[in-house]
């Protein structure tokens, strides 16, 4: 899998990108003014990092639906609104607890909804547990990842709602890597980013719900 990591030139993005652990899963960095006229023939997938002003992917929107066409994979991470610049994704607000971990006996919210899924081979639940910013509505025939447990996604895999492959999440990893704040989300990217690179298995739901490799 050949990953252009999409930049929005923030310090946090700069931080992700160049870590040595990290670097070595990208195979070109692209500013994101830069995307919509950029050569992607010899790219698989778009990691567009978390937390990026949602104008500039606006203004890229027609290049992303023209990747997906040619049957590539976009991997849209949280509080960029991908809901849009990126079709078939419908995004539900919430109230987001920064801290929920201070208090006892409290609870994420989260739970794994499909753990036959390849990627938790690489993860854990709790490398996918910090906090989100709301929760999104799960195509037909996408694959929920991570679930809330008031109900929607925080992380789903859909190769149904069009050509291509669209990985989507509220969870924002590439902003607290590169902030060198919250763990979980170093041991997300350590994880997700080789499940990625090497090839990330594709999935889909069957009719009677069940999913398949």
């Amino acid at each position: 899998m050949r990953i252009a990591f999409i930049d929005g030139g923030t310090y946090y993005h700069h931080a992700t990108y160049n870590d040595p652990e990290l670097k070595p899963f990208f195979d070109r960095n692209i500013y994101v003014l830069d995307l919509p006229d950029a050569d992607l023939s010899e790219v698989d997938c778009l990691y567009i990092a978390s937390r990026q002003n949602p104008a500039d992917l606006i203004a890229a929107r027609d290049r992303i639906a023209d990747f997906l066409a040619e049957g590539k994979t976009v991997i849209a991470l949280g509080e960029s609104h991908c809901e849009q610049w990126l079709k078939g994704v419908e995004w539900t607000p919430g109230m987001t607890n920064f801290w929920w971990w201070l208090t006892p006996g409290e609870d994420s919210g989260l739970r794994m909804s499909t753990p036959e899924h390849d990627l938790f081979r690489y993860i854990s639940l709790d490398d996918a547990t910090w906090h989100r910013h709301g929760t999104l509505i799960i195509p037909e025939g996408a694959v929920s990842l991570i679930d809330a447990v008031e109900g929607g996604s925080v992380l789903y895999d859909d190769s149904s709602s069009g050509p291509g492959r669209r990985i989507v999440s509220t969870l924002d990893p590439c902003y607290h890597h590169g902030s060198y704040f919250m763990p979980s989300t170093t041991r997300f990217l350590k994880g997700f980013l080789p499940w990625l690179k090497q090839g990330a298995a594709r999935w889909s739901l069957e009719p009677d719900g069940t999913s398949t490799q």
